[in-house]
């Protein structure tokens, strides 16, 4: 909102204060300044407060508010008077200010840097997070004005505005002065003030997921009159499921005599209902959508699913649209799923909810997917269908205006019906924030990735994210540190969501193959040898073998203690009359299913070539189905809207197993200790087991396999966090850093940044205790020959030209040059060679002490962040992208990964004979480089090259530095959802 031109004459509306956020409750709200303008809403918020929050606002009965007051409340410099509302709606539902003050608590101005904050919250909006969440927002402004405290004074009885300051996570004190508690905030932010706030992110997002997936009423908007179109689709599948709820049919050209559609209550808009509706299917035309929105917003939706196409996929007149969509039903509190979604859908048996176009809903289950696609999503849907698995929820989010990726990871992270998270993305909103939160997820529960659209260079229509100029395996690199499992195809998907899903974790990468093939099983041996795992040699069982054999084979693989996992591979075998076994892929399925009961917990997975049936047999059991619970007690009496149906044509669901053969679900095994997994077998009983995934493809189970070794790898290692080191040596003067930056930038900094001269980058480098070899110009040979004398010998002569630097294959530098006469010689050569010095301009620099010449990079990236680089130096390196990446800031365990990652890491741990060089010290310059851009975000880029890594220590040999002014940290700021 624009302010009025009577508006502060100090300072410009920060419309960057502006904010949508979502509370406590999964709702959302707007934070904005108070302008001139905002009296009337002022005071209309005022009267809907109750007198004892008057009361505890101003110590005093205070029942209205006088048109002085309204004038102080509503006029702001910006600076040192600040308000800011929360907004539903259009109209206030809190507000906050401060008022900047001295010691003695009189209103001032800069230097001071103290201020008084005062909070009043509407009563029927309290207990929703308004006040905490307004706290991180005026703090964020306090500290972007130069304030470092607030000071608030607080009546003992307001228990609920004491609790919000006591659990802000600032450092605080507090004392009681004359009848009142007196409570003063450091407004800088602690480890505790960040968890706290990222906590309540991650309740209130996916509350607000929650509210989606879990209505107790659908209203689908735009349900035709007649069989056909989106809208009766998503009706007829919604009844189809068995929804739970109250379902109901909204469609403004309804005929006066029409009442229902499919059975159900059917009006011509929300209004008409008379009950409350939490969720609403939008499946209007684009231009009829913001008279939808109104009506749910009007009529208290909690959320939205739009279907409708015709938004940021036609281009910048849909974008606008898809923009104006967003704030209007952000505006009423909404959140929105879409627009151009396939739809959503929840398999609880609580709710069972299918408001999407698929026909059909899927077998409840423990995966949790997500996509951008509908296309994709379908694909997805019907692979996982195939293949006997069950779904928790799915979401195809479309062009994912408002909610994304990220809030269904808040979601899934504690959700106990979800155990693998699987994620088709084509674009990333938030790069920064989706990192923190896989890694957070991946914690506790697999995140499998694929990522589209990679290599376009440009992002799929109807996405508005930040442009990330770091290739793609770049992006990998980091997905992988945060422990996603990245893979290249949506079937690479299903099959490592499959393993992940039915089969514990593998304590290491030992493999036994066994089988009726010989072929099939070297093709396995093979496989495993390329992914990186540890193959035994394969048994062939030969095609003689028996289920019996085949059971008794894989029992004892799994008790082997040497052994990891299991991939059995199998071809269909021939009786005694020389034909085929009939039913003898059930027959193989419940002799693996016996042997793996029995034995530890370890992961099986089967290669089968054309035996039938036995996929669907090993499907029968299955802990990505869940188990049937008895369905919930149904509240008595009859219902406003009509309660969904139970379908009248079966679903299709996996093969139904006996009770003694279908087991409860598999709690993965705890990690390096298979033995003491939940569900292991005891002395003379059976352990509980999941699906056996089956794959037509050695390879295919092979990959999905190794990702679950890496993954695993990944979890025990996260269990123990590395640190990020604080070298309490002298050799950090993060101060005299920032002083040198803030003298290169000035005052009015180039927002395109600058470059670094050559003793400006030493000196700053030098702050964070990296030294960089000295060197000297050389306009001649006589200064090259002086310089040398300077410096001692033997030395390096090299050019430094753009296009010759870091060349030493096209002859641009010489070395040892250990005389006058050599210096001489060289010089001469170069200059030949190459062109005059001018165009040259030639260095002289003492020689290093022998070694593997690397690189260290560090750039930030306007989508991803912070990223430190390792690689060797020189062009294979470079024509083969064999370099490593890690966000900053980096921890010791990525540094030592870092430079163990890249695939020429050998050559530095003594590769055919050669001397190991120390890689100690190369880790602790990762990490000052890593600290150094972290701390100074004006550091945008450094660029070590060439490091040579000698046996004992190593050597700087050139840096280059680049500054700009420091571009928008979002991930450190007060919660907000981004604005696309």
């Amino acid at each position: 909102m624009e302010p009025s031109v009577e508006q502060s004459p100090h300072h410009a509306y920060p419309g960057h204060w502006e904010a949508d956020v979502v509370l406590r409750d999964g709702g959302t709200a707007r934070i904005r300044p108070i302008t001139t303008d905002d009296a009337e809403r002022l005071v209309s918020f005022y009267e809907q407060v109750s007198d004892e929050s008057k009361y505890y606002r101003f110590f005093a009965p205070y029942p209205r508010l006088s048109a002085k007051d309204v004038h102080r409340f509503t006029h702001h410099d910006y600076v040192d008077r600040v308000g800011l509302a929360v907004t539903v709606g259009g109209e206030f539902i809190a507000t906050v200010r401060y008022d900047r003050i001295d010691a003695t608590g009189r209103p001032a101005s800069a230097p001071a840097d103290e201020a008084e904050v005062a909070f009043l919250v509407q009563d029927a909006h309290q207990g929703r997070g308004v006040a905490s969440t307004l706290l991180e927002h005026i703090a964020a402004v306090a500290r972007e004005r130069g304030i470092r405290r607030f000071a608030a004074e607080v009546l003992p009885a307001n228990n609920k505005m004491i609790k919000v300051f006591r659990d802000a996570g600032y450092t605080q004190q507090r004392s009681f002065e004359d009848g009142s508690v007196h409570l003063t905030l450091d407004l800088e932010p602690t480890a505790e003030s960040l968890a706290v706030q990222r906590a309540r992110e991650q309740r209130a997002e996916a509350r607000s997921v929650q509210r989606l997936l879990a209505p107790g009423s659908v209203a689908v908007i735009g349900a035709g009159r007649n069989p056909g179109g989106v809208g009766r689709t998503v009706l007829r599948n919604l009844l189809g499921a068995g929804f739970t709820g109250r379902a109901y049919a909204v469609n403004s050209a309804l005929d006066t005599d029409q009442d229902t559609i499919d059975g159900v209550p059917a009006h011509r808009s929300l209004g008409e209902i008379g009950e409350p509706v939490d969720l609403a299917v939008v499946a209007v035309p684009a231009e009829r959508v913001p008279e939808a929105v109104a009506d749910c917003g009007e009529h208290g939706v909690q959320g939205l699913v739009v279907l409708s196409a015709g938004y940021a996929e036609w281009g910048a007149e849909g974008r606008e649209r898809q923009r104006e969509l967003v704030r209007q039903a952000r505006s009423y509190g909404m959140r929105i799923i879409g627009p151009n979604a396939f739809g959503i859908i929840n398999n609880s048996e609580a709710v069972r909810l299918n408001a999407s176009l698929a026909p059909e809903r899927p077998a409840s289950g423990r995966i949790g997917l997500f996509t951008q696609s509908g296309a994709i999503g379908i694909a997805l849907l019907s692979g996982l269908y195939r293949r006997g698995a069950g779904l928790s929820t799915f979401i195809s989010a479309g062009n994912r205006a408002d909610i994304s990726g990220n809030d269904f990871l808040q979601y899934w992270y504690e959700d106990p019906d979800t155990d693998v998270a699987l994620l088709y993305l084509e674009s990333l909103g938030n790069p920064r924030k989706f990192t923190r939160l896989a890694r957070r997820t991946a914690a506790v529960k697999p995140v499998v990735v694929v990522k589209g659209a990679r290599h376009s260079g440009s992002t799929p229509p109807g996405h508005a994210v930040p442009i990330s100029r770091i290739p793609d395996a770049t992006v990998s690199a980091l997905m992988r540190q945060a422990g996603v499992i990245r893979v290249d195809t949506v079937t690479e998907m299903i099959d490592a969501g499959l393993l992940l899903a039915d089969q514990p974790l593998p304590a290491g990468g030992r493999v036994a193959i066994l089988g009726n093939s010989e072929s099939l099983g070297l093709l396995t041996y093979d496989a495993c040898l390329a992914e990186g795992l540890r193959p035994r040699p394969p048994r062939d069982l030969t095609t003689a073998a028996t289920p019996q054999d085949f059971r008794d084979a894989l029992a004892e693989a799994l008790a082997d203690e040497g052994c990891d996992a299991v991939i059995v591979t199998a071809i269909p075998w021939v009786g005694e009359d020389g034909e085929a076994e009939q039913g003898d892929g059930e027959v193989l399925a419940t002799a693996l299913h016996a042997a793996a009961a029995a034995g530890p917990a370890k992961p099986v997975a089967v290669v089968h070539v054309e035996i039938g049936g036995l996929a669907e047999a090993l499907a029968a059991a299955t802990s990505t189905v869940a188990q049937q619970r008895p369905a919930p007690a149904r509240p008595s009496g009859p219902a406003p809207g009509r309660t969904a149906a139970t379908p009248t044509t079966s679903v299709p669901s996996a093969t139904t197993a006996s009770p003694a053969t279908t087991p409860p679900s598999v709690t993965p095994a705890p990690l390096g200790d298979t033995d003491a997994a939940p569900g292991a077998a005891g002395p003379g009983e059976a352990r509980a087991v999941g699906r056996i995934p089956a794959y037509p493809a050695a390879e295919r189970a092979v990959r999905a396999l190794s990702e679950a070794v890496k993954y695993a790898q990944w979890r025990r290692q996260a269990a123990v966090p590395g640190k990020v080191p604080e070298f309490l040596d002298d050799t950090i003067d993060e101060a005299g850093a920032a002083a040198r930056i803030d003298a290169i930038l000035g005052k009015d900094p180039d927002p395109r940044g600058r470059p670094l001269s050559p003793d400006e980058a030493r000196e700053l480098l030098a702050c964070y205790g990296i030294t960089v070899r000295p060197t000297l110009p050389a306009p001649d040979a006589e200064a090259a020959v002086a310089a040398a004398g300077r410096l001692g010998y033997p030395v390096a002569l090299k050019t430094t030209a753009p296009h010759l630097r870091h060349r030493a294959d096209l002859g641009g530098v010489r070395l040892d040059l250990a005389t006058e006469s050599a210096v001489r010689r060289a010089y001469g050569e170069l200059t030949e060679l190459l062109g005059k010095p001018a165009e040259l301009r030639p260095v002289v620099q003492a020689m290093a002490p022998r070694g593997v010449d690397t690189v260290v990079r560090a750039t930030i990236d306007p989508a991803a962040g912070a990223v430190l680089s390792f690689g060797l130096a020189g062009a294979p390196s470079e024509l083969l992208g064999d370099t490593a990446h890690r966000l900053v800031p980096a921890t010791d365990r990525d540094a030592a990964e870092l430079i163990r990652s890249i695939r020429a890491a050998p050559v530095l741990f003594g590769w055919r004979g050669s001397a190991p060089v120390d890689t100690g010290a190369l880790e602790e310059l990762l990490l000052r480089v890593s600290l150094l851009v972290d701390d100074h975000p004006e550091v945008v880029a450094v660029a070590l090259e060439p490091v040579v890594v000698a046996t004992q220590g190593l050597t700087v040999l050139g840096a280059s530095v680049r500054l700009s002014p420091p571009p928008a940290r979002t991930d450190l700021g007060p919660r907000r959802l981004s604005n696309y």
